[in-house]
């Protein structure tokens, strides 16, 4: 019987020698003021005994077999996700009440990679400790209630990021408006285009190469230049014709902006409908015209139900990347989250530069989930 040790999860191991190396950076910045860089505190000056036990437990672990061993490492690492996010709420608490009001205490480059470590050792204990797609869905979301109750119950409130969301809420809460605005002004136009002009290219399959060739031009022009060349035509056609002012329609804003991020989303939804609809199973529709059902009716209550998880696939890539987008808007005055990030960049504050990114992630990685819950309860339905 060979007797030498041997990895069962190689993935673990290496997360863990990574997490050793992120415990010698910055775990929290402290400063007395905002203007001043401060000083840095690592995680082993702080919470020695909590990196030392927890990276120790991980490193057996990952020499470990069994599903028991993926549950018990998901446990582990999801306890320490949890222990991160409240041991930087507690280190900004001491370290505030120890100095002076003013003094700000913000994450750490070794905060920030230890608890993306840690999400991703749960995301792959979760993969490998369990086989149904809706279950490691659940299992995915239960891993914030804990941080949501911390950041709702004020544990966090003297972190330097939830300060400056507290000096700054009415303007954060204009730019979440304007974001969300510039995001479903986007996808529903931009999914009845889509699948009108994906099931046109369906019917008519010699026309595919001429609209994916312009859609593909359309796609490689980068969102910047893009932006700026709506403009002056937006503003000669205002200016011939006054009465769009009045709708809202200029050549700055919200306008080009939506626009822009339209024609960005036409490429993916519409190969996500001719796709969806071309891969719908043969013996299926065989099944359907033996039933006595007609074209139509085949067409509209087999194919497009059984095309639909294609479609919400291509409507998950179109989300996701015009919540990103949308940030890059903000140059032609479109104003959400990248109104943020752009002013904190211009006055080189982190904290609000933050304050427009991190809400920007959190909405791409929500709306990315939601998607991901229902392709997975529509192969879960259709099985």
């Amino acid at each position: 019987m060979d007797g030498s040790i041997r990895c069962h999860n190689r993935v673990l191991l290496l997360l863990v020698v990574l997490g050793g190396l992120a415990a010698w950076l910055p775990f929290v910045n402290y400063a007395p003021n905002r203007l001043v860089s401060g000083e840095s505190r690592a995680l082993w000056q702080m919470f020695s005994a909590l990196w030392l036990l927890a990276l120790g437990l991980l490193l057996t672990l990952s020499f470990l077999p069994g599903r028991g061993v993926q549950v018990a490492t998901l446990v582990l690492t999801e306890a320490l996700f949890w222990l991160l996010i409240w041991s930087a709420g507690r280190a900004a608490t001491d370290l505030v009440q120890a100095g002076s009001p003013l003094a700000r205490t913000s994450p750490g480059s070794g905060l920030w990679l230890w608890l993306a470590l840690s999400l991703l050792a749960c995301s792959d204990a979760i993969r490998r400790a369990v086989a149904n797609s809706v279950w490691r869905w659940l299992l995915h979301a239960q891993i914030w209630i804990f941080p949501l109750w911390l950041l709702l119950s004020g544990e966090l409130d003297n972190l330097s990021l939830l300060r400056e969301y507290a000096n700054r809420q009415e303007v954060f809460n204009d730019a979440l408006a304007q974001h969300l605005t510039l995001l479903f002004g986007t996808l529903l136009p931009a999914l009845l285009i889509g699948f009108a002009v994906g099931l046109w290219c369906y019917r008519h399959p010699a026309r595919q190469g001429p609209v994916f060739a312009v859609l593909n031009v359309i796609q490689t022009i980068p969102s910047v230049a893009l932006f700026g060349l709506l403009i002056a035509p937006l503003a000669g056609l205002v200016q011939h014709f006054p009465a769009l002012s009045q709708w809202g329609i200029a050549g700055t804003g919200m306008t080009p902006a939506l626009i822009a991020l339209i024609l960005y989303a036409l490429l993916p939804l519409v190969r996500g409908v001719v796709a969806g609809l071309n891969q719908v199973p043969e013996e299926v529709l065989e099944s359907a015209v033996a039933m006595g059902m007609s074209a139509q009716g085949r067409f509209w209550q087999v194919r497009v139900p059984l095309a639909l998880p294609g479609l919400l696939r291509s409507m998950r890539v179109v989300a996701v990347q015009t919540v990103g987008m949308a940030v890059i808007a903000a140059l032609i005055g479109a104003g959400g989250f990248g109104a943020l990030v752009f002013q904190g960049l211009l006055s080189s504050a982190l904290d609000l530069v933050l304050l427009g990114v991190i809400p920007v992630i959190a909405l791409a990685v929500l709306i990315d989930a939601l998607f991901g819950l229902g392709i997975a309860l529509l192969e879960k339905s259709h099985d």
